[in-house]
């Protein structure tokens, strides 16, 4: 697994969501599921994972969040993110970003506007093409 990448929450909630499930969100859960890739993270991202997939409104299967946040540390790398003197408009995705730069990894996410412009910020469409998913 040479590819590594940070999954923004969003891509998450997307990919439980979608009703399109050839769609680039789902496609990313199935590699995780399938190893394809290594997801990186840290404890503050998988804390993150679980109180926003958790949220009533989203009626998510409680039982798929808890086996995808397994799998994920299962088959990822966790790391302690580095620090980033970059600008954030939303101060909470800057652990994403911090994370992926400590891993080296891509990051992926659907709101790309919320990131400083970088090679390793990457839509779901992207990082699917450049995992061959």
């Amino acid at each position: 697994m040479g590819i590594k990448a940070v999954i923004d929450t969003n891509v998450l909630v997307s990919s439980f969501i979608t009703k399109n499930t050839n769609s680039p969100t789902v496609r990313i859960i199935k590699a995780i599921a399938e190893g394809i890739f290594t997801p990186v993270y840290s404890d503050d991202i998988l804390s993150e994972y679980e109180e926003v997939l958790g949220r009533g409104h989203f009626k998510l299967d409680p039982e798929a969040i808890s086996i995808l946040i397994q799998r994920i540390k299962e088959i990822g790398e966790a790391v302690s993110p580095i620090d980033s003197e970059e600008d954030f408009p939303d101060l909470d995705d800057k652990v994403f970003f911090c994370t992926a730069l400590a891993g080296e990894a891509k990051l992926v996410t659907g709101n790309i506007k919320h990131y400083p412009p970088a090679e390793l910020v990457v839509t779901p469409a992207q990082f699917c093409e450049i995992a061959g998913i």
